[in-house]
């Protein structure tokens, strides 16, 4: 299995070596053309849509077992298997109250 390379992780800034970030000002645009006023009414936000209703990263740990059931689950539904787990645990929260 390949591992991912990620700059913003301690394997991937030791992978990095001593690249240091070039300043914009060094930097040569010269060969790179200028948008169009097409390209620019085409182009597009990436990401997500702030909705208001965001979610909070946590961390939790479950046992390899769990986690393998859990995602074969998810695959049967033709869902995410984090998005599984939410809907899992809402229910469940939601009969305890």
């Amino acid at each position: 299995m390949k591992k991912k390379n990620l700059g913003s992780s301690v394997r991937g800034q030791r992978a990095g070596g001593s690249a240091k970030p070039i300043p914009d000002s060094q930097i040569d645009f010269s060969d790179i053309p200028e948008s169009t006023e097409e390209e620019l009414r085409r182009a597009r936000r990436v990401g997500r849509p702030a909705s208001g209703m965001a979610k909070q990263l946590i961390a939790i740990r479950l046992s390899p077992r769990l986690l393998s059931q859990l995602r074969k689950m998810a695959a049967k539904q033709g869902k995410p298997y984090q998005s599984l787990i939410h809907e899992l645990l809402e229910k469940a929260a939601s009969k305890a109250a």
